[in-house]
């Protein structure tokens, strides 16, 4: 599989796991959502919201990659972050529509990506002010992996609360390929 064809599935396992998470926590009350559960954001809709926040950030720095992926012009409307754990939104409805159109904009930007694009180093400042140059194709990689790393906690906050999601894993997609040598 190439690595353009790998974003491209990675962006629909996001977009497919996403739909499960909300549509599970639409389950419970608002008041369950918000509940203190001591992981690294609070609560499950603190969670929520921090992933919201990170994919934001990390699509905002994308967006300034010379391909001018036009699949991230409306992300850079959004407004600025001031923190990883900003509550964006306060409750599940309004954070699951933003999360759909997020994951909208993901899944068309993974198709726009060109296999050259990936090999352009990325310069970038932290939040923290700290300037960065990666290669993009590591920090596409990393913007994956914190989606899952996240959301594998919000499941375990799920099923503490009594809500099981269903199947997780990522081999549900993988489409079945001929080995070519």
């Amino acid at each position: 599989m190439s690595r353009t064809r790998h974003i491209c599935l990675m962006a629909t396992y996001n977009e497919w796991m996403n739909a499960k998470i909300y549509e599970a926590a639409r389950s419970l009350p608002d008041e369950e959502l918000s509940v203190d559960r001591k992981a690294f954001f609070g609560s499950i809709l603190g969670t929520l919201n921090h992933l919201v926040a990170g994919d934001t950030l990390w699509l905002k720095r994308f967006a300034k990659h010379p391909a001018n992926h036009l699949a991230l012009g409306p992300i850079m409307q959004l407004p600025a972050l001031k923190s990883l754990d900003q509550l964006l939104f306060s409750n599940i409805r309004e954070l699951s529509a933003h999360r759909a159109w997020l994951d909208q904009k993901i899944v068309e930007w993974s198709r726009s990506i060109a296999e050259s694009d990936l090999d352009h180093t990325l310069n970038y400042t932290s939040m923290k002010g700290v300037r960065a140059d990666r290669s993009f194709y590591g920090l596409v990689m990393h913007f994956f992996n914190h989606q899952t790393h996240h959301r594998g906690q919000v499941t375990t906050l799920l099923s503490q609360a009594g809500v099981d999601i269903g199947d997780t894993d990522l081999v549900v997609l993988i489409p079945s390929e001929p080995c070519t040598k």
